[in-house]
């Protein structure tokens, strides 16, 4: 490995190879180390059935388009990780693979950096952690690892039903992973219980746009971070099988059984809050919400897209919605599996400067820190919603 590098990119994902093209396109020299492969998360960390949750033309680098998938289309897990090995091709992005980041220091009494690798040592003049916020997997400790009879794992370590023992499945978190994951479950014939939290529910699409498309025109994806780490919103939307919108109530009809958020357990007993129809109304609320804007502006734009009113039209569902169980005796109801779809914690360990708060999260302005020449890339919120 050299010496010295002008610019270190830890983390050879979408954030990293994007800072390359245009670290590149201004002439810059730079180095990507990435600890496992191009786009890792993509390869070991999803479930084999998974697709994009926007469509090729908007979830894509601007100066290369899929050439698997349509505009309209949703790239399966292998179009994605396809698509990132041709981009870094495409850009000769300068990346060594199998190389982990494991510390890096302030040089003393100077500018830059000590970089600690697998390989060796590095200087850095400039350092871009691009590592993203969904790190390390997060499971609540609610129910104890080693409770008989029921298998616990991760959303991230989730492939397909064949992996599950036989029986019903609890899956907790009903964001994009969550919903998808519970649905496929169900449509292999398992019985699924899905604990439904806060959300935001957009409809996939409406008026013959996508709400991706939606978000843009709307003004969405611009609007600012209100503090420095807001939280990623969880999103109930799907991509799988052409795209649809995620509705819970539908969920119920087929046999899933909905529940609230998961609070404690004790004795073989799971106790979910009662707060099941209060964040159903609050994602029905939302998804309208987008209805009325995207309305709003083709009245006044006059522009030429088809009404929709059958979009509002929201049913009640069965009774369990609006009723649900507040407990549930795993044994009783036969539950050996859990997924929890409950998001992920960063993990900058190997970050020894000061430039984290006490949750371990960046202290950053839009990707900039208080440390001369470290900076973050790949932040939720980083600077917009975008």
């Amino acid at each position: 490995m050299d010496d010295h590098v002008e610019t270190l990119i830890v983390g050879g994902g979408q954030a990293g190879l994007a800072m390359s093209e245009h670290l590149s396109d201004y002439g810059f020299s730079h180095l990507i180390l990435e600890r496992d492969r191009i786009a890792e998360r993509w390869r070991s960390a999803r479930w084999d059935s998974l697709m994009a949750n926007g469509p090729a033309w908007h979830d894509r680098f601007p100066s290369m388009a899929f050439s698997s998938v349509g505009p309209d289309e949703f790239a399966s897990r292998d179009a994605v990780i396809d698509y990132f090995e041709s981009y870094a091709d495409q850009i000769k992005a300068p990346i060594r693979c199998g190389v982990e980041v494991t510390d890096v220091q302030r040089l003393p009494n100077s500018t830059g950096f000590r970089v600690t690798t697998t390989e060796g040592v590095v200087q850095a003049d400039n350092v871009v952690a691009a590592t993203g916020p969904f790190q390390q997997p997060q499971i609540p400790p609610i129910v104890p690892a080693n409770t008989a009879g029921v298998f616990q794992i991760h959303s991230s370590d989730y492939r397909n039903p064949s992996q599950l023992p036989q029986g019903a499945v609890l899956v907790v978190g009903a964001g994009s992973s969550g919903s998808q994951i519970a649905e496929e479950l169900l449509l292999a014939g398992r019985q699924v219980y899905l604990s439904v939290g806060p959300h935001d529910r957009p409809p996939r699409s409406y008026r013959g746009r996508d709400f991706v498309w939606w978000l843009g025109v709307l003004g969405k994806w611009d609007i600012e971070a209100q503090a420095p780490g807001t939280e990623h919103v969880t999103i109930a939307v799907s991509g799988a099988a052409g795209g649809h919108t995620i509705d819970f109530r539908e969920f119920a009809e087929r046999g899933m059984i909905l529940t609230g958020q998961t609070q404690s357990y004790s004795e073989g007993t799971l106790y979910f809050a009662d707060d099941l129809a209060r964040n159903i109304a609050n994602g029905d609320a939302n998804f309208l919400s987008l209805l009325d804007e995207a309305d709003a502006y083709v009245n006044r734009f006059g522009i030429g897209l088809p009404e929709e009113p059958s979009a509002r039209e929201i049913g009640k569902g069965p009774a369990s919605v609006s009723r649900p169980i507040l407990s549930m005796d795993l044994a009783d109801a036969n539950v050996t599996s859990i997924i929890w779809a409950t998001g992920y914690t960063v993990d900058y360990s190997w970050l020894n400067l000061d430039v984290l708060d006490e949750n371990g999260r960046p202290l950053h302005n839009k990707g900039v820190t208080g440390e001369p020449g470290l900076y973050f890339l790949g932040l939720p919120w980083q600077s917009r919603r975008g």
